[in-house]
């Protein structure tokens, strides 16, 4: 825990700064409710929303549209998401709740030992990250292609249009990108080819303002729209195996096997019941899902609508709750494809009542430990905590009602700097744990040959107690998506906020017994009060907050995005 704390702090700037807004408009302002016959989008940046609304009024269903949003949010926001990475798709209407998993694979070679030395310890942080060591096998083409073919409308090609034309005739950097880019010199500059496109010949990130354009990218888009998926899992598998291979310091490097093997799986969806809402997330290999499902159910015996979102005693509950879940995410979560995870006990309903018995709203808990949920298995011991930092959410509901919340990441920002076809290659192997035994015993989210790290993601579908479909959310921001995610449900629901203002509410969270608070917020100045509840390790920070939703009005469906992002859309 104080190792993620450490290495939170630096990046902080870096991901507060970032999204896009085109030359001929104004920065965005938060969208109000409005009528949207054809669907509603949201997303970081205005430009992939632009993408997605285009694919609605084509008549594009709400997948359609989403893989549209992802594929230009690989041109715009590079720094986050795309298709060198991978993600989790929640999808949801007539044919109930699907949820896609493309989250990256390690190579069949890798070992539980991949990052550590001769000495037993993790290798120097650059070494790991910022090489070939850090790739996974992209998800996010594959995951597309599967979650179009069963819930496509329009051509596999058309959905690439809209982002073929941002990497060809350029966009406008904005203030986001450009302190991104500022922030991870080093990282985010070092190929030749990401230089020659986002950085000038000083060596500084081109000026805010400045068109750019990524000819490499436009012509890989225009492959897979053209080939189909295969032109990225096996038609450009050797390139890209051996580019990786040749940046990989040491053994267990990434195969063209490994590429050409890949597939994105559809997975059971976690549903919970809160408030006579049902609640329904991804599950295993991602932590979000029950995460959130944990949260919300060892809350609902509080009455959290009449405590209000100004009260410390809510914030003390929701803490409480949070180092709950956590503390179950460490000791049972990973890839359920190799490690037995115990979902249906992490969620069981008398099991997180007894969980929840455990929270007192006079003093917090001296230690949060992981409890012992029906099917746990035995002998499994805790991970540290890994997260994604370059992630990007998105929403989509189309005419028919259906709605997709799709969560995109390449795990830090710029992911681990490896540049190839014009986009950056994840790092999402650093997500899992560094150390694969403590205390003589297995971590689920070791490294294993093929295997999924362990994700936070929590892309989200609410359904209202008549059955309708009533939020659609997600988040960006590691480790704090599920914490900003459960935040949020509680706002809409509880607190009766709108969309807008459920994700502006202020974040805390807990980190073992260091529990930091948004810098700025209400909740810095009731730090007093939650340390004379026992939280005694408070940290004010700017955490990295990026979340998407769309809400169901009786005017129509509200998109919204993170307010605190909002000033960086600007182009000038």
């Amino acid at each position: 825990m104080t190792d993620l704390l450490k290495r939170l702090a630096p990046i902080l700037l870096a991901l507060a700064l970032g999204a896009c807004a085109t030359p001929e408009a104004p920065a965005a302002v938060p969208a109000a409710a409005t009528e949207a016959p054809q669907g509603a989008v949201s997303a970081a940046d205005p430009r992939a929303e632009a993408a997605g609304r285009a694919i609605l009024a084509q008549g594009g269903s709400a997948t359609d549209a989403a893989i549209a949003v992802m594929l230009a949010l690989t041109v715009v926001e590079p720094q986050s998401s795309g298709i060198g990475g991978g993600g989790f798709m929640v999808r949801a209407g007539e044919a109930g709740v699907t949820t896609f998993d493309g989250r990256e694979t390690a190579p069949a070679a890798a070992t539980p030992t991949r990052f550590l030395g001769p000495d037993g310890e993790p290798l120097p942080r650059d070494r790991r990250v910022i090489s070939g060591l850090s790739v996974g096998v992209p998800g996010n083409i594959a995951l597309a292609a599967k979650a179009h073919a069963e819930h496509g409308r329009l051509a596999w090609r058309d959905l690439f249009a809209p982002a073929i034309a941002l990497a060809r005739d350029g966009f406008v950097m904005n203030r986001r990108l450009h302190g991104s880019l500022a922030g991870a010199q080093g990282r985010a500059d070092r190929s030749d080819a990401a230089r020659a496109v986002f950085f000038g010949a000083d060596g500084a990130p081109l000026p805010v303002g400045t068109r750019i354009t990524v000819p490499a990218l436009a012509r890989t888009l225009e492959r897979i729209a053209e080939a189909g998926p295969e032109a990225f899992y096996e038609d450009g598998a050797e390139a890209l195996a051996a580019y990786v291979a040749g940046e990989t310091p040491q053994d267990g490097a990434m195969s063209a096997a490994d590429i050409a093997s890949y597939a994105a799986k559809r997975r059971e969806p976690v549903c919970t019941a809160y408030r006579a809402h049902r609640v329904c997330g991804m599950g295993p290999p991602s932590s979000g899902g029950i995460a959130v499902a944990q949260i919300l159910g060892q809350l609902e015996r509080f009455d959290l609508a009449e405590l209000g979102p100004e009260s410390v005693t809510f914030w003390h509950l929701f803490l409480e709750s949070q180092r709950l879940a956590y503390a179950d995410r460490a000791r049972y979560l990973g890839d359920s494809d190799f490690v037995e995870v115990p979902l249906a006990g992490l969620t069981d309903p008398a099991y997180l009542a007894r969980r929840s018995a455990l929270i007192d709203p006079e003093k917090a808990l001296p230690v949060a430990e992981p409890g012992t949920p029906p099917g746990a298995p035995q002998a499994r011991a805790d991970g540290d905590e890994p997260a994604e930092r370059g992630t990007s959410h998105f929403a989509v509901v189309d005419a028919a009602g259906n709605a997709v919340s799709y969560t995109s990441t390449i795990e830090g920002a710029f992911g681990s700097g490896l540049f190839f076809g014009g986009f950056y290659l994840n790092n999402e192997l650093t997500d899992f744990s560094l150390t694969p035994e403590q205390d003589g015993s297995p971590v689920a989210n070791r490294v294993e040959g093929g295997k999924r790290p362990r994700s936070s993601m929590a892309p989200t579908v609410v359904y209202d107690p008549a059955g309708e479909i009533v939020l659609v959310i997600g988040a960006a921001g590691g480790t704090t998506i599920p914490v900003q995610v459960a935040r949020s449900v509680i706002g809409v629901i509880d607190f009766g906020l709108s969309a807008s203002e459920a994700l502006a509410l202020p974040l805390v969270m807990a980190f073992g017994p260091t529990v930091i608070v948004e810098e700025g917020s209400a909740l810095a100045g009731m730090t007093a009060r939650l340390e004379a509840l026992g939280h005694d390790r408070i940290r004010p920070v700017s955490p990295p907050l990026k979340a998407n939703a769309l809400r169901r009005t009786p005017e129509g469906w509200e998109s919204a995005r993170d307010p605190r992002i909002e000033p960086n859309l600007a182009y000038e």
